[in-house]
């Protein structure tokens, strides 16, 4: 007797941790950099060096990169507003996270959130970090699942199977998406003396699956705020949106396959070009989006899910497995706003020249009707000023939100990875004093259901017990009971099911309680 097994290939977590971490600093403005009268943006990226694993912990080493805005006194020139200047700095650092049922050698995947990132003046030379940064950790098992879909036997048994409709890991691996732009300035702009801050930030990105390839497109908002060409060197500023598609190379994919991706857009690099009459008004940049890949493939598998003995004792050996399966594809929009006002109370709004957001989200549960997600939008918008003295203001505020994402069906065991993005910001000024913000956010989610099922894992074939199957009659009449089919009667009589089915006239397996079945042993 020879079972005939299927590998399915699966992922799990084996084990997730997570931590925080304080990170402090005070940090040098270096001497390149003019003094700093007042601080106006800043942005925040964790950089992941290295992961060493051991039993039950796990230390991750790398750093944490800021950038700067910041306003100085200009030195000279007909007007006294201050001047913008820009600076670059990192934290290093080294954690020991308590990872229990991690081992030595495993691969742990390390995602990160900057959940807050505070940077002050101490004084014209010197800046004060302070950021705490929660890592999450997570072990992920991938193995080939050997689940049995078929026997084999010259002795008469009866067995039976299972359809499983499950999601089977096809591919899981990490890729970089480099987008390679160029912006001409208009022709109202000022030549470009040198770039101050570049801002890109991609929106929603769409995936979709094709035969060995993964094809994306999206757009990224983009903020430029250079140092133009004239005797002052005025600063300008330009803001665009780009379109992009692409694809990525994938083998094994196919069209129609589940893509699981996340993505981070951290690392770009700027540079000034000439145009073809050999002025600076070209910016070319590199934009690289990190994948987190995973695709899955909707597969249906029968298994087998029993076996009997005719004439032999069969006994099944069986074991616990993780299956998934894609549930439901939901998504949606939703639309928050709220008015703010600059901090300093002297400042004077002239207009907006630009604004950031980070989308955080606190707490994701499930609720009647779908996925309840509740979360903040951190804004900085950059605004220049009308006040004599003073050039340019920030305005930082807080947006809370709390959105259900619906979907039907039961999410009990259900795995559900959020992907939101800010799809929109707008900002218009009310008065000279007061701004308002609308943002439209976007979620999107795969919901897969998750469980366990037992599958054979090995039959043993014995002798028949012979006072077992000399007690059993010869012809019975058996009335079936609650919940019971012509298998389980079979399985108790050691009688085929096709066998009950010709006796008794039946033209399927179909039977309810209270039935009369008759069982004759040797047909």
């Amino acid at each position: 007797m020879e079972l005939i097994k299927r590998n399915i290939h699966m992922d799990s977590v084996r084990c997730r941790a997570f931590t925080q971490m304080t990170l402090e600093d005070d940090v040098i403005i270096s001497d390149s950099r003019p003094d700093a009268a007042r601080l106006i943006m800043d942005r925040g990226n964790v950089v992941v060096d290295e992961v060493k694993t051991s039993d039950d912990h796990v230390t991750v080493k790398g750093k944490l990169q800021f950038s700067v805005l910041y306003l100085t006194e200009r030195g000279s020139g007909d007007t006294n507003k201050s001047d913008v200047a820009d600076m670059e700095g990192s934290i290093p650092f080294e954690e020991m996270v308590f990872m229990e049922g991690v081992r030595g050698g495993d691969n742990v995947n390390v995602n990160w959130e900057i959940e807050d990132l505070s940077i002050g003046l101490i004084n014209s030379r010197k800046l004060s970090i302070q950021s705490l940064v929660g890592l999450t950790l997570t072990c992920e098992e991938i193995c080939d699942e050997e689940t049995a879909v078929d026997l084999c036997s010259e002795e008469p048994v009866e067995f039976r199977k299972k359809t499983l409709d499950i999601a089977t890991m096809v591919v899981k691996k990490k890729d970089i998406f480099r987008i390679k732009e160029e912006v001409e300035i208009p022709g109202s702009f000022p030549n470009i003396v040198s770039m101050i801050w570049s801002d890109i930030v991609p929106g929603p990105v769409e995936f979709k699956v094709l035969e060995n390839k993964i094809a994306l497109q999206g757009e990224l908002r983009t903020f430029f705020l250079y140092r133009g060409e004239g005797e002052e060197e005025e600063i300008c500023h330009y803001e665009t949106t780009i379109p992009f598609a692409g694809s990525l190379e994938c083998p094994g994919c196919q069209e129609g396959m589940i893509p699981e991706i996340r993505l981070r857009a951290e690392n770009r690099e700027v540079e000034i070009r000439p145009d073809f009459d050999g002025e600076e008004r070209v910016i070319t940049f590199e934009q690289c989006l990190d994948l987190d890949i995973c695709i899955y493939e909707e597969d249906s598998v029968d298994i087998l899910s029993d076996v009997y003995g005719v004439v032999k004792e069969v006994t099944v050996q069986e074991k616990s497995a993780d299956f998934r399966k894609l549930q439901a594809k939901c998504s949606g929009k939703s639309k928050v706003s709220g008015h703010f006002k600059p901090q300093e109370e002297s400042m004077m709004i002239h207009r907006i020249l630009h604004t950031s957001g980070n989308l955080q989200i606190a707490e994701k549960n499930v609720v009647d009707g779908g996925i309840e997600i509740v979360g903040t939008v951190e804004l900085q918008i950059l605004f220049e000023c009308s006040n004599e003295k003073e050039s340019y203001g920030m305005i930082r505020g807080s947006v809370p939100f709390t959105y259900l994402l619906e979907t039907e069906g039961n999410l009990e065991n259900c795995i559900y990875p959020i992907n939101a993005c800010i799809d929109q910001i707008t900002v218009a000024v009310i008065d000279n004093k007061e701004v308002d913000v609308k943002c439209v956010l976007y979620f999107r989610s795969n919901i897969y259901k998750s469980w366990q099922e037992k599958i054979v894992e090995q039959i043993i074939v014995s002798e028949p017990d012979m006072e077992k199957m000399a007690a059993l009659p010869g012809i019975a009449v058996y009335l079936v009971k609650e919940g019971e089919s012509l298998w389980d009667i079979g399985k108790r009589y050691y009688v085929p099911v096709s066998a009950i089915r010709q006796t008794n006239g039946l033209s399927s397996d179909e039977v309810k309680a209270g039935d009369k079945i008759l069982i004759v042993k040797g047909i």
